[in-house]
């Protein structure tokens, strides 16, 4: 599997077909899946479809994708980042986004991974802007988005299938940064 991206405490590599388990346990965890999903854990079908998909999208996006993150030091899988253009957006634009262990959190691996993404999508990609979402109530995530450079840009509001989750009638938030204005900062 191919290194996609190296900061200072993290690799970001390639998922290959062998990371079902480790997608697995992240999704099957409720306090990481808090703000994303409010159903039953994921099942390893379920799990290995969506790694299938994700698989297909490096190749679909020009490299763009998601990326299994390991702690240098260590190896240890702590969680996934993502930078893709969205199914129906133009292909100069890419979602942000972002997963980790809950041993992971609180260490600032989300925000390095996001400002390396931001760097990376803006150089070597040529991305024109980077838009990240969270629920309104995910101050944890909202951070994270503003310390990689992006700017609030609006509330909205989503009826997703499902249980409600906690704090939807609060909206979700999408935040955004384009080329130049990484450049002007």
């Amino acid at each position: 599997m191919a290194v996609f991206l190296e900061t200072e405490r993290l690799v970001l590599r390639e998922f290959g077909a062998d990371d079902v388990d480790r997608l697995l346990e992240l999704a099957s965890d409720p306090a990481v899946m808090r703000y994303i999903f409010g159903g039953p854990p994921p099942t390893r079908a379920e799990v290995t479809e969506q790694l299938n998909r994700c698989l297909a999208h490096y190749a679909e996006f020009g490299g763009l994708g998601k990326w299994a993150a390991l702690e240098r030091g260590t190896g240890r899988f702590v969680g996934m980042f993502m930078l893709h253009p969205t199914a129906d957006g133009p292909r100069d634009e890419a979602e942000l986004g972002y997963r980790l262990h809950r041993s992971a959190w609180g260490r600032g691996y989300a925000t390095e991974g996001a400002i390396a993404l931001v760097r990376t999508g803006f150089t070597e990609f040529g991305l024109r802007r980077i838009s990240g979402q969270a629920m309104s109530v995910n101050t944890g995530s909202r951070r994270v988005l503003e310390k990689a450079g992006l700017r609030y840009v609006r509330t909205f509001f989503v009826d997703w299938p499902g249980p409600p989750l906690d704090g939807a009638e609060q909206g979700d938030v999408e935040y955004a940064l384009t080329r130049d204005e990484w450049l002007a900062q």
